[in-house]
């Protein structure tokens, strides 16, 4: 494709390999160092005057780092005359942060939408973000992909008794996903409902929804400690559930995450590569991933070429 670059930034240099190969072209120049007092530097090596750039990072890892050399990323290739900068973010850092439900608390996805149109971001690309309302934090295109298409295709392929399962959302603000799912599998769906003492810690639990000598296939957006999954996972098997799966798009994993997965009844835990699992998976058997590369690099084609993007959320791109 004449008039693109894609380059990649530190936080998940594998997936931007694999969408670059998918699209036929090689990772642009870029060398991203750190000074001794810890500043970010980033030097383009390529000239970018006239082009269409996508620079691919990830919310992960040093995500504070990450989201820093983002931005100076965007910034580098805009004031060098890039004629379009698309970020694209599998997964979105700050997500959680979306909404003010207590006083004096931040409104931190906001504050990064703004940071990243301020460094001269012209575009978007993410997958699955924990609130769909964070689109409407930007002032530029927003094009918000879901790993739905490639949950379904999983769960086809790879439990047998898909056709007598139940879809389970770990909360209240997953139904909207797991009833789309559910529906499209004709199958039932549940939820549990939560209550949290506080972040990350859950007080109780209650099953909405029966499970009884069937498959329960627990879906969500993301999980990070997995304290809530497991506990979930343990609740779907006292209600008489025969095997409990989890699907996730973001497998953030940190804390005791994995070793509360290797002590959880799962027979698999499900994630996307929008964030590194290969240490993950070294630690932990039950972790399997589903490459999303061909979602990501197919957005990227259909934009560069003036297409619409909207085709993806109903199909898995070959």
């Amino acid at each position: 494709m004449p008039n693109i670059k894609i380059f990649s930034g530190r936080s998940h240099l594998d997936l931007s390999q694999k969408i670059a190969d998918r699209l036929g072209l090689e990772l642009g120049k870029v060398v991203t160092k750190k000074f001794s007092n810890q500043e970010t530097c980033v030097e383009i090596g390529e000239s970018v005057r006239g082009e269409d750039v996508y620079i691919i990072q990830s919310g992960c890892g040093e995500i504070n780092d990450s989201l820093m050399e983002l931005l100076i990323m965007i910034n580098a290739c805009k004031i060098a005359s890039a004629s379009r900068v698309t970020a694209v973010i599998p997964c979105f850092p700050y997500a959680r942060q979306d909404k003010k439900d207590k006083s004096r608390t931040p409104i931190s996805a906001k504050l990064v939408a703004n940071m990243l149109s301020i460094a001269g971001a012209d575009h978007i690309i993410t997958m699955d973000l924990h609130a769909s309302q964070i689109q409407g934090f930007f002032d530029i295109p927003v094009d918000n992909l879901y790993a739905e298409p490639t949950v379904l295709k999983w769960i086809r392929e790879n439990i047998s008794e898909w056709k007598n399962c139940t879809i389970v959302s770990p909360d209240a603000g997953g139904a909207k996903r797991v009833t789309s799912i559910a529906d499209q599998l004709n199958v039932d769906f549940a939820l549990i409902h939560k209550e949290r003492k506080k972040a990350n810690e859950v007080d109780c639990m209650a099953l909405v929804g029966d499970v009884n000598d069937r498959a329960a296939i627990l879906v969500d957006d993301m999980a990070d400690t997995c304290d809530t999954i497991c506990l979930a996972a343990d609740k779907l098997l006292s209600a008489g559930a025969t095997r409990v799966y989890a699907i996730l798009t973001h497998g953030i994993f940190s804390g005791q995450a994995i070793s509360r997965i290797n002590t959880a009844c799962f027979e698999a835990v499900v994630v996307t590569n929008t964030i590194p699992q290969e240490d993950n998976m070294k630690h932990c058997s039950k972790i399997r991933v589903i490459d999303i590369s061909m979602f990501l690099a197919e957005a990227i084609r259909r934009t560069h070429n003036g297409e619409s993007v909207s085709y993806l959320f109903n199909h898995v791109p070959l």
